[in-house]
């Protein structure tokens, strides 16, 4: 039987949320959560034989202590195979699935896979160094992405032949693989040229990176006159969320006046944002969101004026197509109130 360690956080290790971001890693025996799904799904080829658990927060803050501390729970059962999440579009969590993985790999000598949504920051970190299984954005995938998991898990421990990320569903990693094709590369070139020109689909054999350029405004020659705004990505919101700004995958942004506003207190504003540790944002909000340094500068005459209105959304898995909606619309109305700058500002 081939035995499997399987790491999650704790939301996924039942343990709690954000309140529970901080606890240290430890070992529950045989599977949890959504390791009931995945043991399942090697179909008796394999058994996971304990979960380790470890706290969002205190991976990130305490990397290396966490890491380490990790791999000498899994040393103790001797696993064959080591997977952690799937972790979704969970930035956090992806990042600690991806840097734990890579560490097994690389200390243990076994077989290691994560799965991730395309946009989630652990994906351009870990991509190179370990398979990562493509998932939707959110839970809602995890019938999805299981199976995937279970099958290239399996495939990795027998090493089987790992076929293309489109058969296989793994994430691309950028590393060419040399292979013999049935047609020389000029023939096929000219296939493809073909079906250009009549308009018909065909498929690149090397896909070219599609760059988002934005071209930078001109600085701001005279900033002591300037009105500033303040854009956040950052979830500050008035106290109660008014607008119900979703803690993941923002649908929305808010538009918030501070006319007279010269500090963010705890009893006035908070975070809607659902992606890192609320605990500081929301004892003093102006620290992701500084608007009473920026009131200082207004006094000092540094800058003109702050601007009566700041706008919020949260950035934690919000679909690109959605934030691309969001600035133009934002950008429109900072441009009509004659704003000349904006400090954007994120977690």
């Amino acid at each position: 039987m081939i035995k499997v360690v399987h790491y999650l956080n704790q939301f996924f290790g039942q343990i709690g949320g954000e309140d529970k971001a901080h606890i240290e890693p430890f070992v529950k025996e045989g599977f949890v959560g959504p390791g009931m799904a995945l043991n399942a799904a090697f179909k008796g080829q394999a058994q996971i034989v304990a979960t380790i658990i470890c706290g969002d927060s205190y991976y990130a803050e305490n990397e290396e202590k966490a890491k380490n501390t990790i791999l000498e729970m899994i040393k103790k059962y001797e696993p064959d195979l080591f997977i952690a999440g799937p972790a979704f579009n969970a930035g956090r969590y992806g990042s600690a699935c991806g840097s734990i993985c890579k560490h097994v790999k690389e200390n243990l000598s076994i077989p290691v896979l994560t799965g991730m949504y395309i946009e989630n920051p652990g994906v351009d970190l870990y991509k190179r160094d370990i398979y990562i299984i493509s998932t939707k954005d959110s839970a809602v995938g995890m019938r999805d992405a299981i199976p995937k998991m279970a099958s290239l898990a399996l495939k990795l421990i027998n090493e089987e032949e790992i076929e293309s990320p489109e058969k296989e569903g793994y994430i691309e990693r950028g590393i060419r693989i040399n292979y013999f094709a049935s047609e020389r590369g000029s023939k096929r070139a000219v296939d493809m040229l073909i079906k250009k020109i009549k308009g018909e689909e065909f498929d690149t054999e090397f896909k070219m990176p599609d760059f988002d350029r934005v071209a930078p405004n001109p600085p701001i020659v005279d900033i002591e006159n300037a009105k500033i705004a303040l854009v956040t990505s950052g979830g500050i919101v008035p106290k109660g969320n008014p607008d119900k700004i979703e803690s993941s995958s923002a649908s929305k942004f808010g538009k918030y006046d501070i006319e007279g506003v010269y500090d963010l207190t705890n009893e006035t504003y908070e975070t809607a944002h659902g992606g890192y540790d609320p605990v500081y944002a929301n004892k003093d909000a102006d620290r992701v969101l500084p608007v009473d340094v920026l009131r200082e500068l207004e006094k000092e005459g540094k800058i003109g004026s702050l601007h009566r209105y700041y706008y919020s959304t949260v950035g934690n898995g919000t679909a690109v197509a959605n934030a691309k909606k969001f600035g133009q619309k934002i950008a429109e109305e900072l441009i009509k109130d004659g704003v000349q700058a904006v400090i954007l500002t994120s977690t």
